[in-house]
This record gives C-alpha cells, sequence and structure tokens, in this order.
C-alpha cells in the first residue's frame, strides 16, 4: 500500500519531504526539521500571495495599488498622506509614487489636490471606491484566512501566533 499523497502542489514541484530529503543528498549536515519548517512557510507565503493577487484581479486592483490603499486607511480619517510619505512608507522613489499615483487617480481610486492651506502641498486622499474596493478585498482575505486556518483549533492558533512572532522579531532585529 503506498503512502498517502501530500497536499496538492503545482506541476512539477516536489513535495516538502522529497525536496528536503534531496538537500539532506547534497548537503549531508543540513538540519531536515529546519529545512521542513522553512520550505513549508516559504510555500504557503507563495499560495497566499498567488490567492490574494487573484482576489485582486477580480476587484480590478493590482496588489501594487491595493498596498497604496492600505497605506490611506491606516494613515486613518481623512485617509490622506503626501506623496512622498506615501513612497517613504512603501519604500517607492517618488517617481514611482507619481506613476502609481496618475494610475489610481485615473481608476478613481485616490485624488490629487493641493492642500488649500499651502499650496506646495500635494494630498493624496482615498475616494468612497478605493475605500469599497479596499474594504470588499479585506472581506474576501477574510474568508480564505479562516478557510486557511479551518483545521487548526484557537489553542494551537495562540501557539502558532507566538512562534512566528518570535521568528518575524529576530528575523527583523537581524536583518533590517
Amino acid at each position: 500500500m503506498s503512502a498517502p499523497k501530500p497536499a496538492a502542489q503545482d506541476a512539477g514541484e516536489l513535495a516538502i519531504a522529497e525536496q528536503v530529503a534531496i538537500y539532506q543528498r547534497e548537503f549531508p549536515t543540513v538540519d531536515p526539521q529546519v529545512e521542513t519548517i522553512v520550505s513549508s512557510l516559504s510555500r504557503v507565503a507563495r499560495r497566499m500571495g498567488v490567492a490574494y493577487s487573484r482576489q485582486l484581479t477580480v476587484l480590478g486592483i493590482t496588489s501594487a495599488e491595493w498596498e497604496v490603499l492600505k497605506a490611506l486607511v491606516v494613515a486613518g480619517s481623512p485617509y490622506q498622506l503626501g506623496p512622498g510619505e506615501l513612497a517613504k512608507r512603501l519604500g517607492l522613489t517618488p517617481a514611482a509614487m507619481t506613476h502609481r499615483i496618475d494610475r489610481m487617480v485615473a481608476e478613481g481610486l485616490v485624488t490629487r489636490d493641493r492642500d488649500e492651506a499651502n499650496r506646495v502641498r500635494v494630498i493624496i486622499e482615498l475616494t468612497e471606491v478605493g475605500r469599497d474596493k479596499w474594504l470588499e478585498s479585506m472581506r474576501m482575505a477574510a474568508v480564505f484566512e479562516e478557510e486557511l486556518l479551518h483545521d487548526i483549533v484557537p489553542a494551537e492558533r495562540t501557539v502558532l501566533t507566538g512562534l512566528l512572532g518570535r521568528m518575524l522579531t529576530r528575523l527583523e532585529e537581524e536583518h533590517s
């Protein structure tokens, strides 16, 4: 009788156990447990990214546009930031930010106006259409994420939250 088949994989993608076995063959001192964890995290992150991109495509926005919408929402009401601050928050050059804002203004996701109190300053503001798209993306993501974590009970979610938090803290402290 054959072993149970691992969860569905991309065509040509090895199962994690097969991949780790190859790593061990080629690099015998590799820790198989570490490689299994890291490879699994990588695969989960990649597949989540694909799922989120598909959802955004349904909404007619790109992940780059979503990042701008998110930055404006995170800024809080009245959902406004200057283009320089947006570029800084997103790690973009001012030219790249200008290009992105141009597209988003044309799509009705944001507005770009001069600050009445300081005519030199430009303000990017989230529109109702932009906010609705952001909210719908969050609703879609919430459904996907609940399905993703369906088999993980609340106590396990608590443990997983702590473990991933510690990993992220170490990564950010050592590699920032």
